[in-house]
């Protein structure tokens, strides 16, 4: 008998989370992407996930992405940055997903300028996490892992 796959999560990262470090550290913390990954690669072993941590600059990429991974992927976590407040596009790339979706922002946005208040995304997560720095993307990964099994929007 074939051992069956272990179930994956998919961490997405928009523009400028690549300098996560260097970028405006009062704001987002010293810890680096590669920080970031490496305690979601923990947290999800320990969940018994396997994970896939990507980040892009590109619009177009991160929509592809998307499609990519639209039904093998039992959890979607993404944070994407300023595309968060403008791309409907994203939004409805992940409005396909059939695992669940998590979005997260190291930052509180409801508690900084107005034009990063509204969130595209929010409305088709199926959990948000903000405020909560890079350990809000552990958060996540124990989301999906605790949400494994339950149908989309439930």
């Amino acid at each position: 008998m074939a051992e069956s796959p272990r179930p994956s999560i998919v961490v997405l990262n928009g523009p400028n989370l690549n300098l996560l470090g260097e970028r405006e550290p009062h704001l987002y913390g010293h810890a680096t992407l590669a920080d970031v990954e490496a305690m979601c690669r923990e947290a999800a072993e320990r969940g018994g996930h396997d994970l896939d941590f990507r980040q892009t600059n590109h619009e177009g990429v991160l929509i592809d992405w998307i499609q990519e991974i639209r039904h093998s992927a039992d959890g979607v976590i993404i944070n994407a940055g300023g595309w968060t407040h403008t791309s409907v596009a994203v939004r409805d790339a992940l409005c396909n997903v059939d695992g669940t979706i998590v979005e997260v922002h190291i930052t509180d946005i409801h508690a900084r300028e107005d034009f990063r208040r509204h969130s595209f995304i929010s409305g088709v997560a199926d959990h948000v996490i903000v405020g909560h720095g890079v350990r809000g993307y552990v958060e996540a990964v124990d989301v999906v892992v605790s949400r494994e099994g339950v149908p989309r929007g439930h």
